[in-house]
């Protein structure tokens, strides 16, 4: 099998599942329905899910593939405070201005503003390893280099802020992959490593398994109708490896400051 090796860093990231209404939870490590949504913004994919014009590829074709991810760099959660009016939808139509309520009808403009709680991974960095057929995955990298919509880290807030792409490896699997990957993380975290004398890093990972004991509700499942998102269970295993600590120097990142 071929894989697909992305580095997921940004200032900001977030990548919920089922969280909705005030509080927008985020899980601790990259969705598989996050990623595919990455994967799908690059290679073209419109929101109606069909064909992209620039690859030929649909969302089904990126469904199929397998994904893993290590938890590089956890980074911090971060609540973010928000309010969300009516007034911002229509600004010169006050009946719209007032939301509307599950009976159809609408909330007074004095109840119409709602406080809602939005979670992020601050200063975070993963790796996520995508397994599957290689020219669907050497389209995919061809894309990540040429994006033809933006691609953002689980919301449009949360752009990346280094280079996605990787590398794509043939002849190996997901565990393989995820050990031969060099540790992402900042140099600034790596330096702090070094300076406690340490020659090696546990980090957790995450690997979609048939016979894995966990499940995650983030399978995209291709839309009955367009624009209706659908999502199934897949089966998943939690672990940990420990890689080495490598003595290369990065070239400087400013990035690396927020870190």
């Amino acid at each position: 099998m071929s894989v697909l090796i992305l580095r997921l860093a940004g200032p900001l990231q977030s990548w919920g599942i089922e969280s909705r209404h005030t509080i927008r939870a985020t899980l601790p490590y990259p969705s598989k329905s996050g990623v595919i949504g990455l994967l799908a913004a690059a290679c073209g994919i419109p929101r109606d899910c069909s064909a992209s014009q620039t690859t030929g590829l649909t969302l089904a074709n990126l469904a199929l593939l397998r994904l893993a991810a290590r938890a590089d760099q956890p980074g911090e959660l971060l609540v973010d405070y928000h309010t969300v009016s009516g007034a911002s939808h229509a600004p010169t139509d006050p009946v719209q201005q007032r939301l509307p309520k599950a009976d159809n009808g609408r909330l007074q403009v004095k109840e119409s503003t709602k406080i809602t709680r939005r979670h992020y991974l601050s200063d975070a960095v993963f790796t996520a390893y995508l397994e599957g057929d290689a020219e669907t995955l050497a389209t995919a990298a061809r894309a990540l280099q040429r994006p033809r919509f933006p691609p953002f880290l689980g919301r449009r807030s949360c752009p990346p802020s280094k280079p996605l792409l990787i590398g794509l490896q043939h002849q190996t699997c997901l565990d393989d992959a995820l050990r031969a990957t060099p540790w992402q993380a900042s140099d600034r975290t790596i330096a702090r490593h070094h300076a406690r004398g340490q020659s090696s890093v546990s980090l957790d990972t995450v690997i979609e398994d048939p016979a894995g004991t966990d499940v995650l509700p983030d399978q995209p499942l291709p839309p009955t109708t367009p624009f209706r998102r659908r999502y199934t269970e897949r089966p998943i295993r939690h672990g940990h490896i420990t890689l080495p600590l490598s003595t290369h120097k990065a070239a400087h990142d400013p990035f690396d400051l927020l870190g």
